[in-house]
């Protein structure tokens, strides 16, 4: 039988710091299925990597929202990727505490910006002034609508066409200096 083997040695010789590491570097290669060019540690939805005795381990994801239609490709991207690999491990989803923008890592952001979609504003959830920043902000609500920059050109000169983009976690936005649509990933 030969020795399943992570990306930096067999699986056998780890110990379970070792592991956990291992397992982290090899889920950073499972993606976002409808944003590919970010990974789900980087959009904060790998949430932890847990051992569950007798070797075995568990892995906790958490949706961008309880309705997210893309989870369960997710749930089972992280499945096939652990398999493959030979490491024995379930997945679970957790709901709590609900994800956040705050989770998602600055490479996230840039990648996001590179790929033409707006990633959430500098105010975001769990912040001392989120929630009054975020009821202000918001348009209809009496203030001012959140300042979104057009990953395109950079410009603020941007206005928001449907509260709704591509996914419900995006709003669709057009830059008025470029004429450009874009999705832009809402703060939660």
């Amino acid at each position: 039988m030969q020795a399943t083997t992570l990306p930096d040695g067999p699986i056998a010789e780890k110990t379970p710091a070792d592991l956990h590491h291992a397992v982290w570097a090899l889920l950073e290669s499972v993606k976002d299925p409808e944003i590919p060019v970010v990974s789900l540690r980087e959009m904060g939805i790998l949430r932890a990597v847990r051992d569950v005795g007798a070797g075995g381990l568990e892995v906790v994801i958490t949706p961008t929202y309880s309705g997210c239609p893309a989870m369960s490709q997710m749930h089972d991207d992280v499945a096939d990727a652990l398999s493959d690999a030979g490491i024995p491990a379930r997945v679970v989803l957790q709901l709590a505490p609900a994800w956040s923008t705050d989770w998602m890592t600055p490479e996230a952001n840039a990648k996001l910006r590179a790929y033409g979609i707006a990633p959430p504003s500098a105010v975001r959830c769990g912040s001392a002034v989120d929630a009054v920043v975020q009821f202000a902000t918001r348009k209809g609500v009496g203030g001012v609508a959140d300042v979104v920059a057009c990953p395109r050109c950079g410009s603020e000169n941007t206005t928001e066409t449907s509260h709704f983009g591509s996914t419900a976690c995006k709003a669709l936005y057009r830059c008025l200096a470029c004429m450009e649509p874009f999705d832009y990933f809402k703060p939660y």
